[in-house]
C-alpha cells in the first residue's frame, strides 16, 4: 500500500458511517508532551466546572450531562472554546495561574459551564482517562475524558487498519490505547525486540547473551507512531528494519519495497514547554530522524498513511465535531457558528487554527487551497476521513479563530526576532512543522496575541458580547 500525505483540505481516513466505540480504560498516568488514544465521540458529556479547589475543600463536582447553563442574559451560546494544555492551562505538573480564573469566568454561579469547551493536546502516552484526571487536579474542577482529545483520538475512525498486525512505538499504555481505539492486533517495539534479539544492538548491555529461534511472529502491516519513545535508538533501528522488511524483519534483505507500509503518526510537535526555561524534544523531532534515516538508507522519502494531531484538520474537524454534540446533548438549540482555538505553539496551535479556518472559509467544506503540501499518493484514506466527517457534523461552524498565548512555547516579540537573526545568517527560513506542511507564514500569525489565557476567554466573551 502507498503512503498518504494529508492534502489540502483532507482530513485523515475516516469510514463514513462507523459507529464511534465508548470510552474505555481508566488506569495509566500520562507524560506531558505525548498523546493517548480517544476512545469514543458517541457519549461526549458536557462539563460542569467547580470553583477552584483550597485547602480543605470538597472534591470537585462533576462535569454532568444536561448540567450546563446558557451565559447570563445571552441565550444559548453559539461558539465553542478549543484549549490546548501544555504552556496554555500547565507547565509540565504545574498550573498555570491564570488557568482557574478562566475556567471560573467560564461557569456561572453554580458551577456550570456555560459554553461547550473541549481540551485539544498533542499529549499522548497516557490513557484520556488519566489526562482528564490530570486536568481536574490542575482546574479544581473535575474535566471529564469525554471532553479531552489527544492527539491520536480521530485513530478510532481509521477502522481499514484496526484488523491489521501493526508496530506501535512510542511510551505508556501504548497497547491500551490501541485496543481502546478499535486495533485487534498491536505488537509494541519492545516485545519485537525480544522476539528478534539480534536486531537492537546499540546499548552493549541489552545484547542477548543466549540466543533462542525466533517465537512465531506474523508479519505487521503498519506501524503506528503514537508519541516519542523512550530509547530513541532501538526504535529507529526496528522502524527502520520493519519498513525494510516489509514487515518481517527476520528476512534476508533482498529488495527495499516501496511504496513501504502505511505509517499512521500522531503529534507532529518539534517542541514543547514544561518546567525547564527553553523547549523540549516532542515527537516531531523524532519523526525528523526517522525520516532522515530513511531517506539516508534508501534515497527515497518516508511517506505517512495519515499524519494526525495539531495542526492536522481532521484534529479540527473532529473537535468541532465533540463540541457539536456538547451542545446538542445540553440542548443548545443555537448553532455553534464561531470556534475559539487557544494555543502557546505557534506551529502546532495557530497555524492548525488558522488552517482549519481557511477549510472552513473555503466553498464551506471544499478543499482548501493553503496549507497543507499536495502529494501524489494523497488518495481515498484521505478523502474518506473528509466525508466520514462531514457527514457526522452539520454545517454550522464558520470560522475558528486563534488565539496565541504567552505563557508556554511562545514569548511575545522573543521568538520571532531570534528567527529573524538566525535567518539573516543563514539565508533559510526557520520553520518547525512537519516536513509535509508548507512554509505558509501567514498560517503562522494568530487572530490575537493575548498574556494568557484567562486575557483569552474575556477576549472571546467581548467578542461574542457574552456576559
Amino acid at each position: 500500500m502507498g503512503a498518504v500525505v494529508p492534502e489540502q483540505g483532507r482530513l485523515g481516513a475516516v469510514v463514513p458511517g462507523r459507529a464511534v466505540p465508548e470510552a474505555a480504560g481508566e488506569a495509566g498516568s500520562c507524560s506531558p508532551g505525548a498523546a493517548a488514544g480517544a476512545d469514543g465521540a458517541a457519549r461526549l458529556a458536557a462539563g460542569q466546572p467547580g470553583a477552584a479547589a483550597g485547602p480543605g475543600a470538597a472534591r470537585p463536582r462533576a462535569l454532568q450531562p444536561g448540567a450546563c447553563a446558557e451565559g447570563r442574559g445571552a441565550g444559548p451560546p453559539a461558539f465553542g472554546f478549543l484549549f490546548d494544555v501544555d504552556g496554555v492551562l500547565v507547565r509540565g505538573s504545574q498550573p498555570v495561574p491564570a488557568a482557574r480564573r478562566a475556567f471560573q469566568r467560564l461557569a456561572d454561579s453554580g458551577g456550570r459551564l456555560r459554553v461547550p469547551v473541549v481540551f485539544l493536546t498533542n499529549a499522548g502516552n497516557c490513557l484520556r482517562s488519566a489526562k482528564a484526571r490530570e486536568l481536574s487536579q490542575a482546574l479544581g474542577l473535575q474535566v471529564s475524558p469525554e471532553q479531552v482529545i489527544l492527539s491520536h483520538s480521530p485513530l478510532q475512525l481509521f477502522s481499514q487498519f484496526h484488523e491489521r498486525y501493526m508496530l506501535v512505538a512510542g511510551q505508556g499504555p501504548m497497547e491500551e490505547n490501541a485496543y481502546n481505539l478499535g486495533f485487534k492486533h498491536v505488537v509494541t517495539i519492545e516485545a519485537l525486540r525480544k522476539a528478534y534479539p539480534l536486531l537492537d544492538m546499540v546499548d552493549l548491555s541489552r545484547r542477548p547473551k543466549q540466543l533462542f529461534p525466533n517465537s512465531s511472529q506474523k508479519n505487521l502491516a503498519g506501524v503506528i507512531l503514537f508519541g516519542e519513545p523512550v530509547r530513541w535508538e532501538t526504535s529507529l533501528q526496528l522502524i527502520t528494519d520493519v519498513l525494510l522488511s516489509n514487515g518481517n524483519p527476520g528476512a534476508e534483505l533482498q529488495e527495499v519495497p516501496y511504496p513501504h507500509l502505511p505509517i499512521l503518526a500522531c503529534n507532529m510537535d518539534l517542541l514543547w514547554m514544561a518546567e525547564a526555561k527553553m523547549p523540549r524534544f516532542g515527537h516531531g523531532t523524532f519523526l525528523l530522524c526517522l525520516e532522515s534515516i530513511y531517506k539516508k538508507v534508501t534515497g527515497r522519502e518516508l511517506k505517512y498513511e495519515a499524519l494526525i494531531g495539531k495542526p492536522s484538520p481532521v484534529t479540527y474537524h473532529y473537535a468541532q465535531y465533540l463540541i457539536q454534540q456538547q451542545a446538542e446533548k445540553q440542548g443548545w438549540k443555537a448553532p455553534i457558528q464561531r470556534l475559539y482555538a487557544v494555543g502557546d505553539n505557534p506551529m502546532s496551535d495557530i497555524y492548525g487554527a488558522n488552517l482549519y479556518n481557511n477549510y472552513l472559509k473555503s466553498a464551506r467544506h471544499s478543499q482548501a487551497q493553503a496549507g497543507l503540501k499536495r502529494s501524489p499518493q494523497a488518495a481515498s484514506a484521505q478523502a474518506e476521513v473528509s466525508l466520514g466527517l462531514r457527514n457526522d457534523c452539520n454545517n454550522s461552524v464558520e470560522s475558528c479563530e486563534s488565539i496565541l498565548v504567552c505563557t508556554g512555547v511562545y514569548r511575545h516579540g522573543e521568538n520571532r526576532e531570534t528567527e529573524r537573526r538566525t535567518e539573516a545568517q543563514t539565508g533559510e527560513t526557520v520553520f518547525h512543522g512537519h516536513r509535509d506542511f508548507c512554509c505558509d507564514p501567514s498560517l503562522l500569525e494568530a487572530s490575537h496575541i493575548v498574556q494568557d489565557v484567562d486575557d483569552a476567554v474575556q477576549l472571546a466573551f467581548k467578542k461574542e458580547n457574552w456576559s
